[in-house]
């Protein structure tokens, strides 16, 4: 499995960010090819500081993670995030279960 994990710094409205983000952006992210889990939070902090709000895309492998990235359902994905008012850092990586 490979996950894209975005994460949201503290918008100046919460209240707003987080209707705009389920009222609209959530059906835009469901809508990726390739898209098998799709996971929100809003983390709380055991020490140091938290995100906001945390968003995981899950996908089968690298390739289909890949393509996901080029497709124009990403393309408008990407850029309703954009218009929140929150920073953003994104990440991606192969999940490796510990055992």
């Amino acid at each position: 499995m490979h996950r894209m994990t975005i994460q949201y710094g503290q918008p100046s409205d919460a209240e707003a960010f987080d209707a705009r983000y389920q009222g609209e952006h959530v059906a835009l992210a469901q809508a990726l090819p390739g898209l098998r889990r799709f996971t929100t939070s809003h983390p709380r902090a055991l020490r140091g500081e938290a995100p906001y709000f945390v968003a995981e895309l899950w996908f089968d492998d690298a390739a289909s993670m890949k393509a996901a990235m080029k497709s124009p359902e990403m393309a408008a994905t990407a850029a309703h995030a954009e218009g929140f008012d929150a920073s953003m850092s994104i990440f991606t990586g192969e999940v490796v279960e510990a055992v």
